[in-house]
């Protein structure tokens, strides 16, 4: 059986405990998950997530653009506070949304870019969120080439923000969106980015793919995820396996896979 890493969910969204869906992701060969903070109501929840279920859950810690009017001094110091911890792995989820705006977009753009800042001094990768804000989110990437790394999870942008993104040094995570029937656009994006800079994600309880649309989604669900990038990149599902393994912990170094 394929192993996989579930590089970004939500445990603590599920309509099942977090125990039951970590056993049905080992049962379908998914050894690793990131669980992943919004705001900051998440942050005490994905860290006791991650001690609880060492060493197969990971988390993150950061505020979502949606939650962007929250952020605030004692916040900041929080996530600073705990980089440290080896179960935390990124800054995330982070980023720019001007789908909803449910956050003004210059304090969207403010709290980015003070988290951008913590990840970097912190030697931490991200997690970026990135919706209806591509030139925005290039701009605020952009200076900070060689300095920022990690992700833009749940990738649905265009090829040209996948290109930007490449250069900037960033990798791209494919959801259970690219199993979509009117999703031909991210199809031609997965098989154009290079293998070594994929990532897979469930994004669960969102975004659950073919053939369980319907349903909640659920990190067991990432294989069927991985079966459509695969083919997109004529590979098998070891090959794709083996390759997400090793840029998940490459990127995600505090990852341990035994």
């Amino acid at each position: 059986m394929s192993k996989w890493i579930d590089l970004h969910a939500h445990l603590n969204f599920l309509d099942v405990t977090p125990k039951e869906a970590l056993d049905q992701a080992l049962s379908a060969g998914v050894e690793r998950i990131i669980t992943i903070a919004t705001c900051s109501q998440d942050h005490q929840t994905v860290l006791d997530l991650a001690d609880e279920f060492s060493p197969y859950v990971y988390c993150t810690l950061g505020v979502h653009p949606h939650d962007a009017n929250e952020y605030s001094e004692d916040i900041d110091s929080f996530i600073r506070s705990h980089c440290g911890q080896e179960r935390v792995v990124a800054i995330g989820e982070i980023g720019l949304d001007y789908y909803y705006d449910n956050s003004p977009r210059d304090k969207q753009l403010d709290v980015f870019q003070k988290q951008l800042n913590i990840a970097i001094e912190n030697k931490l990768p991200v997690q970026i969120h990135t919706r209806d804000a591509e030139k925005d989110t290039i701009a605020m990437l952009h200076p900070l080439k060689g300095q920022v790394s990690g992700a833009i999870h749940c990738f649905t942008g265009t090829m040209e923000l996948a290109k930007a993104v490449l250069d900037i040094g960033l990798n791209i995570s494919i959801s259970g969106v690219v199993t979509f029937k009117n999703a031909e656009a991210l199809r031609e994006v997965v098989r154009y980015v290079p293998l070594e800079r994929l990532h897979v994600e469930t994004d669960s309880p969102f975004l659950t793919p073919v053939p369980f649309r319907g349903k909640k989604n659920q990190p067991a669900m990432v294989v069927h995820t991985a079966e459509m990038v695969a083919k997109l990149k004529d590979l098998s599902l070891d090959e794709l396996s083996r390759a997400t393994h090793e840029n998940a912990l490459r990127i995600f170094s505090k990852i341990k896979w035994q």
